[in-house]
C-alpha cells in the first residue's frame, strides 16, 4: 500500500512531487488550496491521482484531506507537507497578520497535516513523512525573517517528531530546498534572485523535479536509516 498525500501540490516543488510519486506507483492526493490547480495536477497523471482542495491552516480542510485519501484508496501510508506561503517584507515593516499567515500555512499546517495522519500509521507501524522546510531556515534571509522562522520550527518539528515515532514504524525527515524554478520564487523581486544567483557554487537555481527526487528517496525503503535528517538540494547554499 502507497497511499500518499502531497499538500501545495498545485504547482512547483509539489506539483514535481505528485508527478514522481504516482511515476513511482503511489496513489497520489493532490491538494492545492486552488481547486483548478490540484485537478489540472491529477489529470496530468491520471486515475492514480485525486485533486482535493483545502487550506492546510484549516483543521476541517485537514480532515477533509485525509478522509478523501482513506475514500479514495485507503489509509495515508506517506506524507509530503509542501504548501507554501511567501511573502517579502523587511521585518521593521512586517506586520502580525503577515507574521501569523507565514506560521499559519507553515507550522500549523504540517502540524494539523501530521496530526491527521500519524495515529493511523503508528498503529499499523509504519509510514513516512517529509516535511519541506528551506535552506533560509538554516542561514536567514533577507527580508524573509518570518519565512526562515516559520521553515526553521518545521525542521525543529522534523528532529522532535522523529525521536518520538522512529521506534513505531514511522520515519519523519525534511527536505530543505536553496531556490527553485518555481512560481513562488518567481514572484520575489528580481534584486533577491539576482543577488542569491550570485552567491551559489552550483551557479543556477534547482529545478523542481530535483527536489522531488530528494523526496521519493526519503519515502523510499533505501532511506531505512534516515530519521530526523534534513538533507538539501541547494546548489551549494548551505554545506553541512
Amino acid at each position: 500500500m502507497k497511499n500518499a498525500i502531497v499538500t501545495g501540490a498545485g504547482s512547483g516543488i509539489g506539483r514535481a512531487i505528485a508527478i514522481r510519486l504516482a511515476a513511482d506507483g503511489y496513489n497520489v492526493i493532490v491538494n492545492d488550496f486552488r481547486l483548478d490547480a490540484a485537478k489540472a495536477v491529477a489529470a496530468e497523471i491520471g486515475k492514480s491521482a485525486h485533486a482535493v482542495a483545502g487550506d492546510v491552516s484549516k483543521e476541517a480542510d485537514v480532515a477533509a484531506i485525509v478522509a478523501a485519501c482513506e475514500m479514495k484508496f485507503g489509509p495515508c501510508s506517506h506524507l509530503v507537507n509542501c504548501a507554501g506561503h511567501v511573502h517579502q517584507a523587511r521585518f521593521i515593516n512586517l506586520e502580525p497578520a503577515e507574521f501569523d499567515r507565514m506560521f499559519a500555512v507553515h507550522v500549523r499546517g504540517t502540524y494539523l497535516c501530521i496530526r491527521g495522519v500519524l495515529r493511523g500509521m503508528l498503529a499499523r507501524k509504519s509510514g513516512a513523512i517529509v516535511n519541506i522546510a528551506s535552506q533560509l531556515a538554516q542561514i536567514g534571509g533577507i527580508d524573509l525573517v518570518h519565512y526562515s522562522g516559520a521553515k526553521a520550527a518545521i525542521i525543529g518539528m522534523t528532529k522532535a517528531l522523529a525521536r518520538e515515532v522512529s521506534a513505531d514504524g514511522v520515519r519523519v525527515n525534511a527536505v530543505a530546498p536553496g531556490p527553485i524554478n518555481t512560481p513562488l520564487v518567481m514572484a520575489l523581486s528580481d534584486e533577491w534572485r539576482n543577488r542569491k544567483a550570485a552567491e551559489l557554487p552550483l551557479g543556477r537555481f534547482g529545478e523542481p523535479e530535483e527536489v522531488a527526487a530528494a523526496v521519493a528517496f526519503l519515502l523510499s525503503p533505501e532511506a531505512s536509516l534516515f530519521v530526523g535528517q534534513t538533507i538539501g538540494p541547494n546548489s551549494g547554499d548551505v554545506m553541512l
